[in-house]
């Protein structure tokens, strides 16, 4: 008889993934260390498999490793799936979120991630829009909650993190030097749009807008390919950017504060199930940084 797998081996497997370590791992699953390693010696034992090969002081995963990999994810997936279906107080039903295209692309993978987790049974619709758009479909009724760009002029929602905004070009790049500056930008109403613009300014810098998207990724794209400058949060930064700052004549920018609206006709509990986990996602902010998001 072919021997089955462990699914509580198969979550040691997956923490060590994803934390990069035996060690973090461990907290992760609440085991000691010597508990998850002998947990790693059985498993590999039974596939008849090496899984993990030593990189340093880390680990990395064989060729086999990274074929149990996907497995082990579905596997341990539809077992919360089976236990959440017979579970009384299991969340069902659809909840709806909104949020701009570039917070999607670095944080809704590990929001969903945690979120389905917990709550298999529950459809997440997600829209991508700028935060404008979303605050009105909010007043719509249109959307349930929202990952909003907090703005001082119009402040609303819960501010859930702070980073730096920061000026970016193209590592090979001297768009910047230009006597009149070019700019990559989002849409006319983004709050970075009208810091960048806000300081070039107040300094008097010649500048002009050459490239304009409400997409990230065709704003990134300009960056990278050399053609003009941008404002992005430090989260954003990608490989091939490199930050201007006041070396090269670049005024130091207020910092991006994202926020979590709320619809207030809508206050489920599977609403406040994907807030709690968003905010568990997204925050950084600390006591001081509260209070001054708060003034």
């Amino acid at each position: 008889m072919v021997a089955l797998l462990d699914v509580d081996q198969l979550r040691s497997f997956v923490a060590i993934v994803d934390t990069g370590s035996f060690t973090r791992a461990a907290d992760v699953v609440f085991k000691t260390q010597s508990a998850v390693s002998m947990q790693m010696k059985r498993l590999e034992e039974r596939v008849g498999r090496a899984l993990f090969a030593r990189d340093g002081r880390g680990v990395r995963l064989t060729e086999d490793g990274e074929r149990l990999l996907d497995y082990a994810r579905r596997i341990i997936h539809i077992s919360r799936e089976a236990v959440s279906a017979f579970a009384d107080d299991a969340l069902t039903g659809r909840v709806r979120l909104g949020l701009p295209d570039d917070y999607a692309e670095r944080y809704l993978p590990e929001i969903l991630a945690r979120f389905s987790a917990s709550n298999p049974l529950v459809e997440v619709t997600v829209v991508c829009e700028p935060s404008v758009q979303l605050v009105e479909m909010i007043d719509r009724d249109e959307l349930d909650l929202a990952i909003i760009t907090h703005a001082a002029r119009k402040p609303m929602g819960e501010v859930i993190r702070q980073e730096p905004l920061l000026w970016v070009t193209s590592q090979r790049s001297v768009a910047h030097e230009e006597p009149v500056l070019p700019l990559a930008l989002s849409h006319a109403a983004c709050v970075w749009r009208e810091s960048a613009i806000g300081k070039l300014q107040e300094i008097k810098r010649a500048h002009r807008v050459l490239y304009s998207s409400r997409n990230f990724a065709a704003v990134g794209a300009a960056v990278l390919a050399g053609l003009a400058i941008s404002v992005v949060p430090e989260s954003a930064l990608r490989p091939g950017m490199r930050v201007l700052g006041t070396a090269e004549g670049f005024p130091a920018l207020p910092s991006c504060k994202i926020a979590l609206l709320r619809n207030p006709g809508a206050v489920t509990e599977t609403a406040q199930a994907l807030a709690d986990h968003i905010v568990a996602s997204l925050d950084n902010m600390s006591p001081g940084a509260q209070a001054e998001a708060a003034e």
